[in-house]
């Protein structure tokens, strides 16, 4: 695919970590579905390269993403919208089995914030602003913002925002959980590639199975999602990472990971 909505790199100095631009920055990088479907072949590739062991999906330092491209949705209909799929994209988007980081800095809107609250970690700068306002244009989040808002920050703050528009800091998001770290605007970027060459630095298998599980605290009740974690856990047993881990720290040597 010809890229002409984002950027796709490897980041210099970081092992293991492939970088995705959003790179509309003349509309805030609102994203159209020429710009999702990009995004998707993006990390499809990137899941297919056993060097990449972390994606990092950022913006610009105004705007990680200002939300949809109204343009696109304006004298849509409800038959257009059903016929359109543009969530298709997005469920795509959740089934990439690598760790996914957003690195957020400026505005994380609407679709913005949605997109970011889809990857597995968000690592925001100290100029970050996050918030649902699509009611303030007659409409309502539809890519997962009533559901993961209110997962992230509890039902009063995510009806707060989602039926008034307002937004919050990267500090109040930290507070309530939204996103793990906040750190200044000129470190952002470079804090979530340290982050994601770490992240890529582990057991690939074990990487995997741990976010797998991990997201099944959201979508199961407690003893389903401990009956997962425990399959995960035994399932680590039969590969060669494991004995190679262990027999790692009882020799007091660094791993050789192989991904079997």
């Amino acid at each position: 695919m010809d890229y002409t909505c984002i950027r796709v790199y490897r980041p210099d100095h970081f092992r293991g970590v492939g970088a995705i631009q959003i790179a509309r920055p003349e509309v805030r990088n609102a994203l159209s579905l020429r710009t999702m479907e990009e995004l998707v072949h993006a990390c499809e590739e990137f899941e297919r390269d056993s060097t990449v062991g972390c994606i990092v999906l950022h913006g610009d330092e105004r705007a990680f993403a200002a939300g949809a491209d109204i343009r696109e949705m304006e004298s849509a209909t409800t038959v257009t919208m059903l016929e359109r799929d543009q969530f298709a994209r997005w469920e795509r988007l959740r089934q990439i089995k690598k760790p996914m980081i957003a690195a957020v800095s400026g505005f994380a809107l609407g679709g913005g914030c949605e997109l970011a609250m889809l990857c597995d970690i968000i690592v925001a700068s100290d100029t970050a602003q996050f918030g649902q306002p699509e009611i303030n244009i007659g409409v309502m989040p539809g890519a997962g913002g009533t559901q993961r808002l209110t997962r992230a920050v509890g039902k009063s703050l995510a009806m707060e925002l989602v039926l008034t528009g307002r937004m919050i800091s990267a500090q109040r998001a930290l507070e309530r959980g939204l996103v793990s770290r906040v750190v200044p605007v000129e470190y952002y970027l470079d804090e979530a590639f340290a982050l994601a060459e770490d992240i890529a630095s582990k057991a690939p298998i074990a990487v995997r199975l741990a976010k797998e599980s991990v997201g099944k605290a959201f979508s199961t009740p407690l003893e389903q999602g401990l009956e997962y974690e425990r399959k995960n856990f035994y399932m680590l047993f039969s590969t060669e990472d494991q004995k190679e881990g262990m027999a790692a720290f009882l020799e007091k040597r660094a791993p050789i990971w192989k991904g079997h």
